[in-house]
């Protein structure tokens, strides 16, 4: 009988991922890719049957490739999670959201953990994959297990190795992005080191345990935190000072070393930047520790949708314009360029403080046609002339870079905010040469 390791190495492992999400979906497409035959577990019947119909909702994965793995029986999805029980591998993809007073909210991973407790076996390899703070998978998943009366290390297998998912990349996708592993025993990361090896068309780091795995993501997403935060914060000073800020960037950029260069924002969104850090800033309570500035970086951050509002009141002002009553056209609402993702979008927390003004407020993105907003469908508007030139501002928060004719908003705009100088970027316009521009 071949043991689980051989089972991976030779792709004779069945293999289960747990939530068929943004992190989830690509992984199974690509291990089914390489050669696994893979189960897909979702609660949402939607997922699953849009799975097995070879139909595709997430924008990194072609759909033409989902149906083929499909159709040739190495993927399916089911909703019966009695079937972990057949699988030799089992990968947690769930989301590790924050509650409203950014706590960890951990009931996702908890619930799936025990799904996979209450079917555990021996020769079993189990992966978390969602973020989450350092100490989770041996503190929170390694009992579950092992109360079953199985020991770590010797009748199973227990790692971390964080999702490094960046919808809409062109160039770094599940299958070539690096990946780093790290597992509660050596030979919990040689399996799971194995696995990606298996899989990826990447280096695979292991690092000495899931602590390290669990932290690197956390780093990761707080560099990012705290670099947007530094950006936004420089914005609002330039602006202030009559500095352009997206100039004084792109000029430090050309220092060859110590610099990185990140541009200001609407705010952050997404699932990782302004969630993941505040995982650490969870467990350093625990130590007696508060990481002030991650706290600050967020704080920063979060005030943002606010900035850009009390600019475009001050803007209108000075038109002899009030934000009440004024039509307000957003140019996008998901959080990031050139995709449909709308979780944590600054975008919308702008729409919400535009309203609550009194504002009217319209949206236009070729990514989201429809967004459900206070319990209503709204769609998005046409971006017509007409549409344009009877909007008092258009307010581009998005940097979407396909099918958005910035032209037609530049000639016909009665006033642009420009909060990601995505026309400087597109048309080459500056606010020195149209004067109805303005950038954050």
């Amino acid at each position: 009988m071949k043991t689980l390791l051989q089972k991976i190495q030779s792709k004779k492992a069945s293999v289960g991922v747990i939530g068929l999400g943004y992190v989830g979906l690509p992984l199974a497409v690509e291990k089914a890719k390489a050669g696994f035959h893979v189960t897909g577990f979702d609660i949402q019947s939607e997922k699953v049957e849009k799975v097995n119909k070879g139909e595709n909702y997430i924008g990194d994965i072609i759909p033409q490739e989902l149906k083929e793995l499909v159709a040739s029986g190495h993927l399916h999805a089911t909703s019966d999670f009695v079937d972990i029980g057949k699988c030799d591998v089992i990968a947690i993809c769930v989301p590790t959201p924050l509650d409203v007073f950014k706590q960890p909210d951990l009931s996702f991973v908890v619930s799936s953990a025990q799904s996979v407790a209450n079917h555990i076996h021996k020769e079993m390899l189990i992966v978390l994959e969602s973020t989450t703070y350092p100490g989770t998978t041996e503190e929170v998943l390694l009992p579950l297990f092992e109360e079953k009366g199985l020991k770590v290390g010797k009748d199973f297998y227990l790692a971390f190795s964080p999702e490094r998912v960046d919808p809409g990349n062109h160039i770094y996708k599940t299958k070539n992005t690096p990946k780093v592993v790290g597992g509660c025993t050596p030979l919990c990361t040689e399996h799971a080191k194995a696995l990606y090896e298996a899989v990826l068309n990447a280096p695979v780091c292991a690092v000495s345990s899931p602590k390290e795995a669990e932290m690197t993501k956390i780093l990761e997403n707080t560099f990012r935190i705290v670099n947007c935060a530094l950006a936004n914060e420089m914005a609002i000073v330039c602006e202030k000072m009559g500095i352009n800020v997206w100039e004084v960037i792109d000029a430090a950029a050309t220092k060859p070393f110590g610099f990185v260069p990140f541009y200001p924002g609407p705010g952050v969104g997404g699932h990782c930047i302004p969630i993941d850090p505040f995982y650490l800033t969870y467990k350093a309570r625990a130590y007696d520790y508060h990481t002030r500035l991650i706290e600050m970086a967020g704080e920063i951050n979060d005030l943002m949708p606010e900035h850009v509002v009390e600019r475009l009141m001050n803007l209108l002002n000075d038109q002899a314009k009030p934000l009440k009553n004024s039509a307000i056209l957003l140019c996008g609402i998901a959080y990031k360029g050139d995709i449909d993702d709308l979780r944590e979008s600054p975008a919308l927390k702008i729409w919400q403080l535009l309203e609550q003004k009194g504002a009217i407020v319209t949206y236009y993105d070729p990514c989201c046609p429809s967004v459900a907003w206070k319990g209503k469908k709204i769609l998005s508007t046409p971006l017509t002339k007409e549409v344009v030139q009877k909007a008092d501002a258009v307010i581009i928060t998005t940097a979407h870079k396909d099918n958005v004719d910035y032209r037609l908003i530049a000639e016909n705009a009665q006033l642009i905010f420009d909060t990601k100088n995505i026309l400087s970027q597109i048309l080459n316009i500056k606010p020195e040469t149209l004067n109805t521009l303005h950038i954050l």
